[in-house]
């Protein structure tokens, strides 16, 4: 999926949408996303050296799992959101230049709420890695 495609199912736009492509594979979802080095969150985040901020390397693994949420679910109806963050390490820098592989799967669900384990590299270098949950939230109550 293309970045018009992901707005099809997942709720975030730019400047906030991050990813450049991602599908679903073997049941997990692969996602990428190339640094430029002219994105929001890297202005003022080391002018001398840009880093990609961690909170952010977090936010694209959990718009990647979105894309998992999405086989199950009616855009229309719910929308995912992120209830917890758990285990992150932050194991290398991303820099401008660097494309990051995401990939995440669910690891159990119960009810509205799902939960996966992340892995974001750069190349076949661990970058970050993350457990994540989120709820399906109905629309109404959104």
């Amino acid at each position: 999926m293309n970045k018009t495609e992901l707005e099809k199912i997942l709720p975030h736009r730019p400047p906030m949408l991050l990813l450049d492509d991602a599908e679903v594979q073997d049941g997990k979802a692969v996602g990428h996303i190339t640094i430029k080095g002219d994105e929001f969150f890297l202005q003022g985040h080391f002018p001398d050296y840009p880093v990609v901020p961690g909170v952010i390397l977090c936010e694209m693994l959990a718009q990647n799992c979105c894309v998992l949420l999405a086989d199950g679910i009616d855009k229309d109806q719910a929308t995912p959101f992120y209830t917890s963050l758990d285990k992150v390490r932050f194991k290398h820098q991303v820099r401008p230049g660097d494309t990051v592989t995401l990939e995440c799967e669910l690891t159990r669900s119960h009810g509205m709420f799902h939960f996966a384990h992340g892995v974001a590299k750069v190349g076949d270098t661990v970058a970050c890695v993350a457990d994540m949950s989120f709820a399906l939230v109905p629309k109404k109550d959104a």
